[in-house]
C-alpha cells in the first residue's frame, strides 16, 4: 500500500492510495486523528514526553485528549518541525538524563505515525514524505536518516508546493502558481506540468530509500512531468499569527501568555477565517479573573501590518516573479493559483493574493488535503524535475574587510544532474604547505536570515536584516576539510589543484580533485553533501 505523509508545523495529513477506486483518500487514524466534521482529519503536530530514554510518547490528539498541551511543562513539544535542522538559541529541556532536541521530537512524531499506519490493511511499503522548499540540508539528512531504519521498502522525499499542484488534479493546466502558507512556512512554487515520454525507467521522485521494486519500471503508462520552474520562501506562518494575538491581547487586556493563551488566540485566528467577529471567554483560576477575547477581522488585519506580514508577502511574491521573468514567464502566463495550508484559509491573505491574479484563477477548496494526496501521485507515474534552491559556494579570506566570506561555484536554479561540471583552480598560500583545505557550504539569502529562539516556553522565528550571507558549512570538519596532501609541498605564486564540482542525480555534490603538478588525482567523484 502507498501512503504519503504531509508533516505540517500544526497538522499533519496522511492519505493512502485505493487500489480499488484508483483514486487518493485521507486517512483517519482514531486517537491521533482530531474528530471533526468541517475540516479533513488532521493529525495536529503535537509532542508529549512520557519517557525520554525509552522513546515512550503520546502524539496529536492524544497529547489534547490529556491536556498535556495546557499545563507548560518541557515535556510537551509543538512547532518542533520549525527547529529541525536549525541553530537554536535558548532552553532545550533535559529530560530523565539527556537533552531533548527537535530533530529527536520529530523523529519520534513520525515513528508514532508509521508505527499506527502499518497494521493497515495491505501492508506499508511505499512510502512519500513532503518537505518545505526552502528548508536547509540539515533537515533532509535528518529524514533520510529517520527513513533509513522504517520498515518500510520504498521511501521518496518530494517537495510540499510541487505536491499540491498535483493534488489539485490540474494536469490538463500548463502553469500553476502553488502557495503553501501553513503553521510554520510560506512557500510559493512555479511549477509546470507536461507529459512525458512513455515507458522512461528514471526513478519518480527523489529517493530517500528503494527496495528491490521499482514503481516507475513497472508502470506501462504515460508518465506526467512536473517541472518547478521557480520558488521562493518565507520562515513565517500560523505560528507566528498566533503569537502576534496572544501579545495583542496580553498587551490590551493584561492576559498572561500561557499555553491557553496561545490555544485560544488560535480559535479566534481560525473563527475569522469563516465571519467577520470571533470571541473566546478565557477564565484564569490563580486569579479568579475571566477574561474574553474578541477581535474583528478589521482588527486581525490592523496586527498583520504592525507586524510587516504583508511586506513580508509581497516580497516573496517579488522574488517568485522575478525568477520567471528571467525565462519569459509573465503573471498573465500564470494559468492558476492553488491555496494550500491552514494560514491561506484567512481572508487578508485571501485578498493579498487577488493583488496579483484574477480572481477566476484562485483555488482554495483543498487547503489541508491537496499535499499529501499530491505526493501520492509519484508512485503512480510521475515524474519530478527540480533545480537546486540553494547556492553553493566556497569560502575564502577577504582581505579588504579582514574577515572570512563565500564565492559562489553553483548558482540557485542549476538543474541537476548537472551536464558539465563547474572548475575551480586554487593555489598554495604558504612556503611549504603539507595540504590544502576547502571549507564548502550552502548558502541562502544574501541580505537577511532567520533567527530561531525560545520566548519562555515559545519557539519564535525572527528575520534579521544584517546584510551577511546566511550559510550552512557542509564539511567544516576535522579530517572533512582537507581536499588534497601536496607532494611535493606546495608554494605560493602558481595554480596547485584543479577541482571539479558536480551535482548527480541524486542531489549530491561531488568533487574530482586532480594535482596539476604531478598530474595525479587525489580525490575521484568524491562524496560532499546532499543538495537542496
Amino acid at each position: 500500500m502507498a501512503i504519503a505523509i504531509d508533516f505540517g508545523t500544526s497538522n499533519t495529513v496522511i492519505a493512502r492510495w485505493n487500489p480499488v477506486t484508483q483514486q487518493p483518500e485521507t486517512l483517519n487514524l482514531p486517537g491521533l486523528s482530531i474528530q471533526q466534521s468541517l475540516n479533513p482529519p488532521l493529525i495536529p503536530s503535537l509532542v508529549y514526553v512520557e519517557e525520554a530514554t525509552q522513546g515512550k510518547v503520546l502524539v496529536g490528539q492524544q497529547v489534547r485528549d490529556r491536556g498535556f498541551d495546557l499545563k507548560g511543562e518541557t515535556r510537551f513539544f509543538r512547532s518542533f518541525k520549525r527547529g529541525i535542522g536549525a541553530d537554536i538559541q535558548g532552553f532545550l529541556p533535559e529530560l530523565d538524563g539527556q537533552t531533548v532536541t527537535f530533530e529527536q521530537v520529530g523523529e519520534w512524531f513520525l515513528n508514532k505515525v508509521i508505527e499506527e499506519l502499518a497494521p493497515l490493511e495491505g501492508g506499508l511499503d511505499s512510502l512519500v514524505l513532503t518537505v518545505p522548499v526552502d528548508s536547509f540540508e540539515a533537515y533532509r539528512h535528518w529524514l533520510g536518516k529517520v527513513c533509513q531504519s522504517l520498515k518500510v521498502e520504498q521511501v521518496r522525499m518530494l517537495d510540499e508546493p510541487t505536491a499540491a499542484a498535483l493534488g489539485y488534479g490540474l494536469a490538463d493546466q500548463d502553469m500553476i502558481l502553488v502557495i503553501d502558507f501553513g503553521g510554520g512556512t510560506l512557500d510559493l512554487s512555479l511549477v509546470r506540468l507536461d507529459q512525458g515520454v512513455q515507458g522512461t525507467t528514471k526513478p519518480l521522485g527523489f529517493l530517500l530509500k528503494w527496495g528491490n521494486k521499482s514503481l516507475a519500471e513497472d508502470s506501462k503508462q504515460k508518465v506526467k512531468t512536473a517541472r518547478v520552474l521557480a520558488k521562493a520562501g518565507q520562515n513565517l506562518g500560523g505560528t507566528d499569527i498566533d503569537n502576534w494575538l496572544v501579545d495583542h491581547f496580553a498587551k490590551t487586556q493584561g492576559l498572561t501568555v500561557s499555553p491557553i493563551t496561545t490555544r485560544l488566540a488560535e480559535r479566534v485566528k481560525i473563527q475569522l477565517s469563516s465571519q467577520n467577529k470571533a470571541s473566546e471567554v478565557y477564565f484564569d483560576d490563580e486569579t479568579f479573573e475571566s477574561y474574553e477575547l474578541e477581535l474583528n477581522r478589521e482588527a486581525l488585519e490592523n496586527i498583520l501590518k504592525e507586524h510587516g506580514f504583508f511586506e513580508l508577502l509581497d516580497e516573496s511574491m517579488t522574488a517568485l516573479l522575478q525568477q520567471a521573468r528571467r525565462q519569459g514567464i509573465e503573471i498573465a502566463d500564470i494559468d492558476a493559483v492553488l491555496l494550500v495550508g491552514g494560514s491561506a484559509q484567512l481572508p487578508a491573505v485571501q485578498t493579498w493574493v487577488k493583488q496579483y491574479f484574477q480572481p477566476e484563477k484562485i483555488r482554495c477548496e483543498r487547503p489541508f488535503e491537496a499535499i499529501a494526496q499530491g505526493a501520492l501521485q509519484i508512485t503512480q507515474g510521475v515524474e519530478i524535475k527540480d533545480f537546486l534552491y540553494h547556492s553553493y559556494g566556497v569560502r575564502y579570506w577577504d582581505r579588504r574587510h579582514s574577515r572570512h566570506s563565500w564565492h559562489p561555484i553553483i548558482k540557485a536554479g542549476q538543474a541537476y544532474p548537472m551536464t558539465q561540471p563547474v572548475e575551480l583552480v586554487v593555489g598554495a598560500s604558504l612556503e611549504n604547505q603539507p595540504s590544502i583545505e576547502l571549507i564548502m557550504g550552502e548558502l541562502g539569502a544574501d541580505t537577511s536570515g532567520t533567527e530561531v529562539y525560545f520566548d519562555g516556553d515559545r519557539l519564535i522565528t525572527r528575520r534579521i536584516d544584517n546584510g551577511e550571507t546566511t550559510v550552512k558549512p557542509l564539511n567544516d570538519t576535522a579530517g572533512a576539510r582537507t581536499i588534497a596532501q601536496l607532494t611535493p609541498p606546495g608554494f605560493p605564486g602558481s595554480d596547485r589543484i584543479k577541482i571539479l564540482f558536480q551535482v548527480d542525480e541524486q542531489r549530491f555534490l561531488r568533487i574530482t580533485v586532480e594535482d596539476l603538478l604531478s598530474n595525479d588525482t587525489l580525490l575521484e567523484n568524491q562524496l560532499v553533501a546532499q543538495l537542496s
